[in-house]
């Protein structure tokens, strides 16, 4: 079945008191979804963001985000009064520095007006979860209490993980642990609701995954035993991306890297708690970086740049092997970009997970995989389109930054000689829909016909990223019916018939 769908972050959803979230903004972007006669929403990882704001560095891989969790809720609730809660204005900027320094203020008010202890699925929740949950909520609650500072600057006891700390923490620290078992229900409890309104109108989610975890996180606190580290619990080496077109440094990414002999003695049981966690938010999960459980890319830890890094080979078959064998098949997307080497490519088959095609890669000669990967009469159908991803451009932005060369390719590609970047553009979205991969998936920006303004991320930098938010205005009926006809034309629906 040939399907399509929109790719959005949740805190670039409108409303939300400065971010985006599971409010009615969100409920009425699914209708907006089912109006264009879409079948996916596609979004971001939904952990709690630490430095950086980005969702691809997360306190926690099991966790979700606070911010996400609507107020409006909340204030139905009682919890909160409605004259407490910020003004709701119409910003197209996240500003993450206000949101920290102002909205655990009003869910800590929430957490002590609940009396959640007493609410027998509270109680339930926590048994459930205890696997991740009491690690991550005293790792939160010891944060706090040690100013923010990362888990490696922590005194010794309880950097290690000594029991009698463990103790002393665990009952000094309860209340503030509590909260952040607290925050953590609501969010399932809202998302979960959320979810199953988007499958009743029959749109499904794409979650995504990242390949790694934050150094600071409870993940590597609670289990460093499942990554390379010394006898300090430093890492011996960090991931990243070699030096490519886009990047003459490459990718220092900095996350620690898995110690996958521990792993595979292990039958992989964190990564399966892993993938299970998942597909209880989504329908479908994107595998971030999925080249690196073939080869990952390994860079001395203290190094300044990606280079000097080398490729160590990853767990291959063995994980995904060992993944069917204890979840069953799951509907999972390799995000297989960048240089591919046989063995990638080779893996991505072995598993029968579709891969990802980018369309501006095609045209880019920035990009090290070549064009013959991503020219849409080179794809077969399992694979899964774009016209471009969150660490992209948006297209309008990228007509602006390739080269003019590389510009008349695409519109020779498209057989037009069109100088209006918006005609373009479209043309570019048709060309996605057009090809023969199962599904496209377009990012609302490129919908919309924005420029860089609107871009989510720029790989290897700080600031002025994941920070987009796109205004109620701009979903209107009149961009739906666009969508929906060019879907139908496309043969990307079954229920709506072309004009």
């Amino acid at each position: 079945m040939r399907t399509s769908g929109i790719l959005l972050p949740i805190f670039s959803l409108p409303g939300g008191y400065g971010i985006g979230c599971f409010d009615c903004e969100a409920y009425k972007f699914i209708d907006r979804l089912k109006q264009a006669h879409q079948h996916y929403w596609q979004i971001l990882p939904l952990g709690p963001t630490s430095y950086g704001d980005s969702p691809y560095q997360s306190f926690s891989t099991f966790a979700g985000n606070p911010y996400f969790i609507s107020l409006d809720e909340l204030v139905e609730k009682d919890w909160l009064s409605a004259d407490e809660l910020p003004p709701k204005e119409e910003n197209t900027t996240i500003d993450y520095a206000a949101l920290y320094n102002t909205r655990f203020t009003l869910l800590k008010k929430a957490f002590q007006r609940s009396n959640i202890t007493a609410d027998g699925e509270f109680q339930q929740f926590i048994q459930e979860k205890a696997y991740w949950l009491n690690d991550y909520a005293l790792f939160m609650a010891l944060k706090d209490f040690f100013s923010g500072n990362a888990w490696q600057q922590w005194p010794e006891d309880i950097r290690l993980r000594w029991q009698n700390a463990i103790d002393y923490y665990t009952d000094k620290l309860q209340e503030n642990i509590q909260f952040y078992k607290f925050l953590q229900f609501i969010f399932l409890k809202q998302w979960k609701r959320l979810k199953a309104y988007a499958n009743a109108q029959g749109i499904d989610i794409i979650g995504d995954i990242p390949i790694y975890v934050a150094y600071d996180s409870a993940d590597t606190w609670a289990n460093p035993y499942l990554f390379q580290f010394n006898e300090k619990l430093e890492p011996m080496a960090v991931a990243g991306c070699p030096p490519d077109g886009f990047s003459a440094d490459g990718q220092l990414w900095g996350n620690p890297l898995y110690n996958w002999p521990v792993h595979e003695q292990q039958n992989f049981s964190w990564w399966i708690s892993r993938i299970a966690s998942c597909f209880e938010l989504y329908d479908v999960v994107r595998i971030d970086h999925f080249r690196g459980f073939d080869e990952y890319y390994s860079i001395p830890y203290g190094n300044t740049t990606a280079r000097g890094g080398h490729w160590e080979k990853g767990p291959g078959m063995k994980l995904f092997h060992q993944i069917k064998a204890s979840l069953g098949d799951k509907k999972i997307i390799a995000e297989d970009l960048g240089y591919l080497t046989d063995s990638v490519r080779q893996l991505v088959k072995d598993t029968g997970y579709p891969g990802m095609k980018v369309l501006e890669f095609a045209f880019d000669s920035r990009d090290s995989s070549g064009a013959n990967n991503y020219l849409p009469h080179n794809y077969d159908r399992n694979c899964i389109v774009y016209t471009g991803t969150h660490d992209n451009e948006t297209m309008l932005g990228w007509f602006k930054s390739i080269l003019p060369e590389e510009k008349d390719a695409l519109r020779r590609y498209l057989c037009t000689d069109t100088q209006d970047d918006l005609k373009l553009l479209d043309k570019s979205i048709c060309l996605a829909m057009q090809s023969v991969a199962d599904t496209c998936i377009i990012p609302m920006q490129d919908w919309l016909g924005l420029d860089n303004c609107a871009r989510i991320n720029k790989p290897s930098t700080l600031g002025g990223n994941w920070c987009w938010k796109m205004t109620t205005n701009q979903q209107n009926d009149a961009l739906m019916a666009k969508i929906a006809r060019i879907t139908a034309i496309y043969g990307r629906t079954s229920d709506f018939a072309a004009e």
